[in-house]
């Protein structure tokens, strides 16, 4: 949660960030538990980079892998922690709170301290 004066960006969480990694917490919140072949297919991945990510995600606490066979077939699934969840919510709200800046950008610059209401940042 930002302390007020923290740019809502500065709250970003870099396990969590990363486009391909974001994506794979969201396919599990939305799914609850999906298997490697899905993840890989919805997300565009290759193995190897869907594999790093996992492992990322795994050793930050924020899903569980649990491998196993489905018939003969070696299967790895993904799911969620309430780690996971917690921190899928907090970036999701960093989020927000940045988009609300980039929707009402007269109110921020109206809080900046070294811009009045009726000054424009320069590029």
């Amino acid at each position: 949660m930002t302390n007020g004066n923290e740019h809502p960006a500065a709250e970003f969480d870099d396990a969590v960030h990363h486009p391909n990694r974001l994506g794979i917490l969201i396919v599990l919140h939305e799914a609850g538990r999906a298997d490697f072949a899905f993840l890989k297919q919805a997300l565009g991945l290759t193995d190897g980079n869907l594999g790093r990510h996992l492992t990322a995600l795994e050793s930050g606490g924020l899903v569980s892998l649990t491998k196993g066979f489905e018939g003969r077939r070696p299967r790895t699934w993904a799911q969620l922690t309430a780690k996971g969840r917690r921190a899928l919510q907090a970036e999701l709200d960093a989020m927000r709170r940045l988009l609300d800046r980039v929707d009402q950008p007269a109110k921020v610059r109206s809080q900046l301290p070294h811009l009045d209401s009726n000054q424009k940042p320069t590029d």
